[in-house]
């Protein structure tokens, strides 16, 4: 497969020889602070011992030498990390007076924002959000900028001054003058001038100030964001002015060499489903293959419903017909539950539970389930016919869903909620509603324990644990934390999941996670950790530190997965010049130990994949406790492979992720588990994937 690939990234010359740059240790306002280490050896002759001791950072405004001024030559192509500070205040400076918003973000790179008045109305103006990002050598052996496209974003039209009763604990970011403020720290001169101060649109504030939700553009975002990066470039790189700044290669955006990239083998794509057969798309063969094992424990399934009672005569009927008969419909039918998971639909109607109205419903359940005789050697499931709407306001209401989930989990009951308004709406059923059922139905079928399709790689040793590290939702604690454990073909071998207001207690308790499944498959030969986090780089420190320092006498590799699909770093190939995107399986070296992934569903030329199929690259890091191992490219592929092929280990839909479950599925329950009242997970919670 032959591919033309392009980085958003533009290689540039340093400037040759030295230059004389002045440093101070007085911090001054707009001056630019420089870590002593950045210096790189410098200062040696400059200051004494003890000053170099006690010294942590020097000031730079980058100007000509005034008094009481550090003086020092420094070749940039040598003083990298200085050079990228001084990188950045060229371009900075540049946008300044060119870009409507102008922010420092806090990576240090530059974000540059330009108003688009065509999508601006008098209620919020729109902005295209770009940033531009100083690396060295990285992907070539130059220093080089990476220019990003992050989206648009809305600014409210009326200053704060004019925005009446109103919870200002929601205001976030603010634009004051051109410039981006976070609302807790702006400085005073901006606190004295509110009718200058126009409040960023977060999803939080935008129902208050009666602003509809963006809809997503699930179409393929792959043309659209390479026109906005090259139209960029055209506009504000591609002249002299920016050249004698910075001469960046007049090649524009970097085309990588072979050498660069690889693609990952074809059969990487193949999952084995009944009787081992095999197939690459579970949605085109899950119905034809069939599930590739069914629950073995217990011996028997019953389902009951719980729900409205206005909802009765028409959602929950609805639903009931379509488990227990199919969808009938002369182009699109779909077979009964029976025969697409092959469980039997047995319904047990002295369980269902009816309530009046949504603010009863928590105490109905909680009662009924308290009541309930449940048969021995049988797992039940609830049919949770839920009332409350998607885009429900009132926290209360929405709050019945967590609260009737965590009653059914503790008693030993599964469950699988279903929105009413996806069954019937208006008086009518969805006339789509064919569409979720082998969603429904495959994640039912996991939860009870049955493995709808499983990786086809030779088994091993290895033990693949995913562990995330996630800001609660809720103010119960602060943070939340999970780790899952699988076997080298995707299959699922518990997990847990803890809760902590210090990530120091959060490492804590994944070392212990980790050592039980070790304890527990203790012949494993290597230990792979995929690793999630969604918390800040200082929080994160005490568990890196535990995961690097577990004390086994087996390899561990840590994989870090960047959840939010690159945008930072994109490929396109322009051998596929209407949809850009490379194949899937494409591996693309652009660090150290960093990779880009693509992972999609153009496996070959002639696919053709869905609009939401055309996903942006994963960013991987790799590491590992035995120096040198990573330096072997065929172990980097094979762990990258394992990424890759966990990804088709997603069991909640028959839709391709670009995502592992490993990092999946402890997001999922980072979002749930919060809600609890418990503080541990019941063992039977920690068996079964419930959270689908």
């Amino acid at each position: 497969m032959q591919q033309e690939l392009l980085l958003n990234i533009i290689p540039f010359d340093p400037p040759k020889g030295k230059q004389k740059f002045a440093f101070y240790k007085q911090k001054q306002a707009d001056y630019y602070p420089v870590f002593k280490d950045d210096l790189q050896g410098l200062l040696d002759d400059k200051l004494s011992a003890l000053e170099l001791l006690e010294l942590n950072k020097l000031y730079t405004d980058f100007q000509p030498a005034k008094e009481g001024a550090i003086e020092l030559e420094i070749d940039l192509s040598v003083s990298y990390r200085f050079a990228n500070h001084y990188y950045r205040f060229l371009i900075r400076d540049y946008f300044m007076g060119i870009a409507d918003i102008i922010h420092q973000n806090f990576t240090s790179e530059t974000e540059v924002w330009f108003h688009d008045k065509d999508k601006s109305n008098a209620k919020y103006n729109v902005y295209n959000q770009f940033t531009v990002k100083v690396q060295h050598a990285r992907v070539t052996d130059k220093p080089e900028i990476v220019l990003s496209y992050d989206g648009t974003t809305k600014v409210f039209a009326k200053p704060v001054s004019e925005i009446y009763n109103f919870n200002t604990n929601l205001y976030n970011w603010i634009v004051c003058n051109g410039i981006l403020y976070k609302w807790k720290f702006r400085p005073q001169e901006v606190i004295n001038m509110p009718d200058k101060c126009f409040p960023v649109l977060s999803n939080d504030i935008k129902p208050h100030l009666e602003i509809a939700h963006d809809v997503p553009n699930l179409t393929n975002r792959y043309p659209r964001y390479l026109n906005v990066l090259q139209d960029f470039y055209t506009k504000y790189f591609d002249n002299d002015t920016f050249r004698n700044l910075i001469p960046i290669s007049s090649n524009g955006f970097y085309k990588p060499i072979a050498e660069q990239y690889r693609v990952i083998s074809s059969t990487s794509n193949d999952l084995l489903y009944s009787g081992n057969r095999t197939g690459k798309e579970p949605k085109k063969d899950f119905k034809s293959k069939g599930p590739y094992q069914l629950p073995q424990k217990p011996s028997n399934f019953k389902f009951f419903f719980i729900y409205q009672q206005s909802d009765k005569a028409g959602a929950v009927t609805e639903l009931y017909k379509y488990l227990n008969s199919g969808w009938k419909d002369d182009r699109f039918p779909f077979p009964k539950m029976q025969d697409y998971i092959k469980v039997p639909f047995e319904l047990d109607i002295s369980k269902n539970v009816e309530f009046d109205t949504v603010q009863n419903a928590v105490t109905a359940v909680k009662n009924a389930v308290k009541n309930a005789e449940w048969l021995p050697d049988t797992q039940y499931m609830a049919l949770f016919v839920n009332p409350v709407p998607k885009l429900e306001k009132d926290e209360a209401r929405k709050n019945i869903y967590y609260k009737i989930k965590e009653i059914l989990l503790y008693e030993g009951v599964l469950s699988q909620v279903i929105k009413s308004e996806h069954l019937y709406k208006n008086g009518k059923p969805n006339s789509y509603f064919n569409t979720f059922l082998p969603h429904i139905e495959i994640a039912m079928l996991a939860k009870l324990g049955g493995v709808p399709w499983r990786l086809n790689r030779p088994t091993n040793n290895e033990l693949i644990v995913g562990v995330g590290a996630f800001y609660s939702v809720t103010r119960k604690t602060r943070f939340v934390g999970s780790a899952f454990c699988f076997n080298n073909e995707g299959m699922f071998k518990g997990f847990d999941c803890f809760k902590g207001n210090d990530t120091v207690s959060l490492a804590g308790s994944i070392r212990e996670a980790v050592a039980k499944f070790i304890a527990v498959n203790y012949t494993a030969s290597r230990l792979v950790i995929h690793f999630y986090k969604d918390i800040g780089k200082k929080e994160l420190e005490p568990i890196l530190r535990t995961l690097h320092t577990l004390g086994l006498n087996i390899p561990v590799i840590v994989v870090t997965i960047n959840k939010t699909e690159s945008k930072e770093l994109l490929g396109f190939d322009l051998k596929d010049g209407n949809n850009l995107m490379p194949y899937s399986g494409t591996i693309v070296k652009v660090g150290k130990s960093e990779y880009l992934l693509f992972n999609n569903t153009r496996y070959d030329a002639t696919a053709k994949p869905a609009q939401k199929e055309y996903h942006f690259p994963v960013k991987i890091a790799l590491s590992s406790t035995v120096e040198g191992m990573l330096d072997d490219m065929n172990l980097v592929e094979q762990l990258i492979d394992q990424v890759y092929q966990f990804s088709r280990m997603y069991w909640k839909s028959t839709n391709q992720q670009s995502l592992p479950v490993t990092i999946k599925y402890p997001e999922m329950v980072a979002e749930i588990y919060p809600y609890f009242q418990h503080d541990k997970l019941p063992d039977f919670g920690r068996e079964s994937l419930w959270f689908l």
